[in-house]
């Protein structure tokens, strides 16, 4: 019963959130047409719930062909342009996933859905449990990546930092919020992710790691050599 639920407030909201946010889209739309030759959006595979590869869609943040140069961006990346940047960071880019969620390649939460060669390459069995599920727009996962990312992808190979280092962590923390699933678990996700976005745009340097982090690994944030 949750879960349909779920689904059909995936629908609604996305639907709701796609009419509403249409002015910002827009804006954003035209900030890349004018800062980056180049088209306006980006569409990529990721893996999808079961296995399943399926192509997602975002506002284009980087230089046209720098996907060739490694699917995972870096500390103070040079791929990005200037508008791109604040679009990574308002998360602006990643509205265009509201029609994933549509089409049902995504939920509003869940696991973000990953590069199809970083899974085949990188996930263990115990893994890939977090592909029993749609992937969605925010996550534990997700919030603790934008919180703290960069502390993990600040050497010079920022895939095999993402990989070694921060994937096992991302991965535990979508782990904890599938075993513990409530809609009103949803539901906080939602505004703890509107709230790290908010504090993070408006200057605030370092935010807490997420409860599901400090229930895992305690309070101190520490990244293994």
């Amino acid at each position: 019963m949750g879960r349909s639920i779920k689904w059909l407030l995936d629908k609604i909201l996305s639907l709701f959130a796609l009419i509403v946010l249409s002015p910002l889209m827009l804006i954003a739309a035209v900030g890349i047409k004018i800062s980056s030759p180049g088209p306006v959006f980006y569409k990529a595979k990721r893996m999808g719930k079961d296995m399943v590869p399926f192509d997602i869609y975002k506002f284009r943040s980087m230089h046209v062909g720098a996907s060739r140069q490694g699917a995972i961006t870096g500390t103070n990346d040079s791929r990005l342009f200037r508008w791109g940047a604040v679009l990574r960071k308002t998360k602006v880019d990643e509205l265009p996933q509201l029609v994933n969620i549509l089409k049902g390649d995504m939920s509003i939460i869940g696991p973000r859905p990953e590069d199809v060669d970083i899974v085949q390459r990188a996930y263990t069995e115990e893994q890939k449990k977090t592909l029993s599920v749609l992937p969605g727009l925010a996550c534990p996962g997700s919030i603790f990546s934008y919180t703290h990312g960069d502390l993990y992808l600040s050497g010079e190979d920022p895939e095999e930092d993402y990989i070694r280092k921060f994937l096992p962590v991302k991965l535990s923390l979508d782990q904890y919020y599938l075993d513990h699933w409530t809609l009103s678990y949803d539901v906080s996700i939602v505004f703890r992710t509107l709230k790290a976005i908010f504090e993070t745009t408006f200057g605030r340097k370092q935010l807490p790691p997420p409860p599901e982090y400090i229930a895992l690994y305690g309070s101190d944030v520490t990244v293994n050599p």
